[in-house]
């Protein structure tokens, strides 16, 4: 497999973060991020059209703190990588503009990448060699999926959240204790020295599947909240509920993987930052004598540079978009709605 040898921009608007990078083959060169997390604080959550607006005043920042941090002018740029799909439609729009903008008037070929591939191809980031096939879970505010990666490009959904993904059972979590937004930091934060075992929680779907279920698991932690009022143990609630959603997400992977032969796993995803769950895997993926592979935590949540990953990877195998590329709210990477 080969990447794209010159060096690219590419940008990253899906949801509430704005980033530019350059990269160059499977060198991320800068990955620069401006968060929205502070503005969306306060409404416990994102909000769609701020988010957007945020994006305008943030996309052209960015874009020159990455090539200034890469040493590079826009005239040395070679390629243009954005995320189109899927995520905010307005919040996408900005970063698709800036992206067309920028290959017209450059000259330079121009690739949409989705932002689940992004994901998958952010573990190209590391140093390592990747192997293929491997084992991937995808654990991130809108998504849980389990992907036999084959090759670059070419994947296969072998499981999925039938409801709700793992990281929003974080941030509703989170909110239900009054541990503010993003959820899964602040559940990690506020687990620390807590019970697991204090509060029993439901872990969705049993029996022999490959699929995931959380939302019996934000159900039962808002009646935990109701039911004990002033008496909750937020630590031990919080490393409860990290409990339930880390050993249902480990416990399918390494299963799957036992059952389907995978020499390698791999871990993606904004959920991917969080440590208990790289710990388990790690751990389980030791002691079954397997190799488990996960990004740096700036690669994990969402980022230009496991964009530029992906787009390096379709420019050099000849991919191209004209200027009709549009941003879309939903696209099914895996042949199924996600």
């Amino acid at each position: 497999m080969t990447f794209f040898t010159e060096p690219i921009l590419a940008i990253e608007s899906s949801c509430d973060e704005t980033s530019a990078a350059v990269v160059q083959g499977r060198e991320v060169r800068s990955n620069i991020i401006a968060s929205q997390i502070e503005m969306h604080q306060k409404w416990g959550g994102v909000v769609p059209e701020a988010a957007a607006r945020a994006h305008v005043e943030a996309i052209l920042p960015v874009i020159r703190e990455a090539l200034s941090s890469a040493g590079l002018q826009l005239s040395d740029l070679r390629g243009i990588a954005v995320t189109n799909r899927p995520g905010l439609v307005g919040a996408l729009s900005v970063g698709v503009t800036a992206a067309k903008a920028l290959a017209f008037s450059l000259g330079i070929p121009l690739v949409g990448v989705h932002h689940l591939e992004g994901h998958l191809m952010s573990v190209y980031g590391l140093p390592d060699e990747i192997p293929v096939p491997h084992l991937s879970l995808i654990a991130s505010g809108g998504h849980t999926e389990l992907v036999a990666v084959r090759a670059p490009g070419d994947y296969e959904l072998i499981g999925h959240t039938i409801d709700d993904a793992a990281g929003e059972a974080f941030d509703k979590g989170a909110r239900l204790m009054g541990l503010g937004y993003p959820g899964g930091r602040a559940i990690q934060q506020a687990a620390l020295g807590g019970n697991p075992k204090r509060y029993p929680l439901p872990r969705g779907l049993r029996g022999p599947t490959r699929d995931f279920s959380f939302s019996g698991l934000k159900t039962a932690v808002m009646r935990l909240v109701d039911t004990e009022g002033v008496a909750l143990s937020v630590p031990d609630a919080a490393a409860s509920l990290q409990e339930a959603i880390v050993s249902v997400l480990a416990e399918r992977v390494l299963r799957a993987a036992d059952e389907l032969g995978f020499e390698t796993v791999t871990l993606v995803g904004g959920v991917a930052a969080n440590v208990a769950l790289r710990e388990r895997l790690q751990a389980g993926c030791t002691q079954s004598g397997r190799r488990f592979l996960t990004p740096p935590i700036v690669l994990c949540t969402d980022n230009a540079g496991m964009i530029g990953l992906a787009g390096s990877f379709r420019l050099a195998r000849g991919d191209r978009d004209d200027f009709s590329l549009e941003a879309q709210a939903n696209d099914a990477l895996f042949g199924v709605d996600e």
